[in-house]
């Protein structure tokens, strides 16, 4: 794999599905496994942002938004506008 760039983090609204929630959850409590108590320590939310992050990177997003082309309006459903 190539070598990391210089990142900045930007937090967003990000739609994924119920379905993809719910196995990131599950794998990252896999993961880690349950401590003496039978309790699973592990930040969900931050296992969301590097499962999103890391599929930026290994997609190339860079190029993506490089291509003009990609910026017309996407059929993005219930789309809001910030």
């Amino acid at each position: 794999m190539a070598e990391l760039k210089n990142t900045i983090t930007v937090r967003v609204n990000v739609k994924i599905t119920p379905e993809s929630l719910k196995t990131i959850v599950e794998n990252a409590k896999k993961s880690v496994g349950p401590d003496q108590s039978g309790v699973y320590r592990v930040d969900t939310a931050g296992k969301v942002d590097e499962m999103i992050s890391q599929f930026l990177y290994e997609k190339d997003f860079e190029s993506y938004v490089n291509n003009p082309i990609n910026y017309k309006s996407l059929p993005i459903e219930n789309r809001e506008f910030h």
